[in-house]
C-alpha cells in the first residue's frame, strides 16, 4: 500500500490544507444551497401549517402523493406535457450542438469559425425574460417578423401564442437557438483530444472529410456524448419553470402546463405547500431513477458511464 494512505487522517488533512481551502467555497455552496434545503422534503409527508412550523404540523404519510398521482384529474395531462416537452427537447436539442461542433471542427478558416462560435453561443447569456420578449415580438400578429414574411405570400397573420398545438414547437426551437452554441463548446473541447494520427490513417485509406468526420471525429467524442445524454435524460421531467411560465397563458394550458408551473400555482398561489413539495419529490425521484437506469444501460452497452 502506498505510504500516503498509511498516514494518520489529521496528518493527511494538514498536508492537503491548501487544496481543502480551495475546495471550501464549493463545499459550502452545495451544503447550504443543495443539501440543506433537502430538509424541506419532510413537508411532503406533513399537513404543513405555516404558523405551527414543520415539526408541529401533523404527519399525513403519503396522503399528498396519493392525491397527486391517483386523485388529481390533471395528473395525466401534466405528465404528458412535461414528458413530451422533455423528449422533444432531447430529440431535437441534444444532437444540435454535436452536429454544429463537428462542422465547425472541419472549418479551415479560424476567423470564420470563431465568428460562428461567438454568434451561436451569445444567446446563452441572454436572460429568459429577454428571450421570451424577443419570441413575442417575432411572433406578434401585429407587425411581427414571422407574420410579415407570411404576409408576403398573401396569407393571414397567425396567432402563434394562442394556438396550443404550436407551443411545443416554439419552446423547443427557441431552446435550440438559445443553447446550441454553448453546448458546442464542450464537444469542440472533446474533439481536440482525438488523436491526429487517426485522421492521417483515414486519409491513407482514402477517406474524405465527410468520412473522417463520421468515422473518426464522431466516435472520438462518443464517451462525452453518453455522459451528457445520461445527465439530460435525468432532467427529462425537470423542464425549466421560468421560460414556460413566461411563454404560456390559459389558452395554452392544454399543451403548456407542466409539473413546475402547476407546482407554482398550487404551492405559492394557493398556499398548499405540502402538496407542492410532494410534486417536487415525485419529480426528483423519477429523475433519479432515470439517471440510474440510463447509467446502467450505458455501462452495459458502451462501458462508459457516470459511475
Amino acid at each position: 500500500m502506498n505510504a500516503t494512505y498509511r498516514k494518520p487522517f489529521l496528518k493527511r488533512m494538514n498536508d492537503s490544507k491548501y487544496l481543502l481551502l480551495l475546495f471550501l467555497p464549493t463545499a459550502l455552496y452545495y451544503l447550504i444551497f443543495e443539501y440543506g434545503p433537502m430538509f424541506g422534503i419532510v413537508v411532503a409527508f406533513k399537513d404543513y401549517n405555516t404558523f405551527a412550523g414543520v415539526w408541529a404540523s401533523d404527519w399525513v404519510g403519503l396522503k399528498y402523493f396519493r392525491i397527486f398521482l391517483f386523485e388529481n384529474p390533471d395528473f395525466l395531462k401534466l405528465l404528458r406535457n412535461t414528458f413530451l416537452i422533455g423528449v422533444y427537447s432531447l430529440v431535437w436539442g441534444f444532437p444540435a450542438p454535436i452536429v454544429l461542433a463537428l462542422f465547425l471542427n472541419e472549418l479551415r478558416s479560424n476567423i470564420f469559425k470563431r465568428v460562428v462560435q461567438t454568434v451561436s453561443y451569445l444567446p446563452h447569456f441572454i436572460s429568459n425574460v429577454i428571450i421570451v420578449s424577443m419570441i413575442v415580438m417575432f411572433l406578434s400578429p401585429d407587425g411581427g417578423l414571422i407574420n410579415k414574411l407570411i404576409g408576403l405570400f398573401g396569407e393571414e397573420p397567425i396567432y402563434f401564442l394562442s394556438k396550443s398545438e404550436m407551443f411545443r414547437t416554439i419552446f423547443v426551437s427557441s431552446g435550440i437557438w438559445q443553447g446550441v452554441g454553448w453546448g458546442t463548446i464542450i464537444y469542440l473541447a472533446a474533439l481536440t483530444s482525438v488523436d491526429p494520427h487517426l485522421y492521417e490513417a483515414a486519409e491513407l485509406d482514402g477517406a474524405g472529410r465527410w468520412k473522417k468526420m463520421i468515422h473518426v471525429s464522431l466516435p472520438g467524442i462518443v464517451p462525452i456524448i453518453i455522459i451528457l445524454l445520461i445527465l439530460n435524460i435525468g432532467g427529462l421531467l425537470g423542464t425549466g419553470f421560468e421560460k414556460v411560465f413566461l411563454l404560456y397563458n390559459p389558452m395554452l394550458y392544454e399543451t403548456a402546463d407542466i409539473f413546475s408551473t402547476y407546482t407554482y400555482r398550487v404551492g405559492l398561489l394557493q398556499g398548499n405547500f405540502s402538496y407542492a413539495t410532494a410534486i417536487g419529490v415525485f419529480n426528483g425521484v423519477v429523475g433519479f431513477v432515470l439517471i440510474v437506469l440510463t447509467n446502467y444501460i450505458a455501462r452495459k452497452t458502451r462501458e462508459t458511464s457516470l459511475w
